[in-house]
């Protein structure tokens, strides 16, 4: 069976940091773009972030360029997304999906739309 399971969600004070991961399992994510999302409450589903299929190429969302950064090792076939100096408003839940598309993502990252594959989500709430 074919899936992506994101972890390392959780209650971090602002400030702080968190490091997701986004694992495969029942294919490789060797030849996928891989993209993070998240969706607040109330609030429509967000692009944060996506890496290329050699891990060459990053994008980020602006609200997150400097603070985030997306990694992957295809070893592992795990994809890692560390978040640092965390804020309120990056409370979310956090989805990583899978793309088997040739994208250059060097201008922007893929839409949702063009991601295959999802994880079911993980949890990333920033409250003191």
């Amino acid at each position: 069976q074919l899936q992506l399971v994101e972890s390392g969600g959780g209650l971090v004070q602002p400030g702080g940091s968190l490091r997701l991961s986004c694992a495969a399992s029942g294919f490789t994510l060797d030849y996928d773009t891989i993209g993070w999302f998240r969706q607040a409450p109330g609030k429509e589903r967000e692009g944060v972030s996506c890496i290329s299929r050699s891990g060459r190429y990053t994008n980020y969302a602006d609200s997150v360029k400097g603070r985030f950064t997306i990694s992957r090792d295809n070893a592992k076939n795990t994809v890692y997304l560390q978040m640092n100096s965390l804020k309120a408003e990056d409370t979310a839940v956090y989805y990583c999906a899978a793309a088997q598309i040739v994208w250059d993502i060097r201008s922007r990252c893929p839409r949702g739309t063009d991601f295959g594959s999802w994880g079911q989500g993980t949890q990333v709430t920033v409250s003191s």
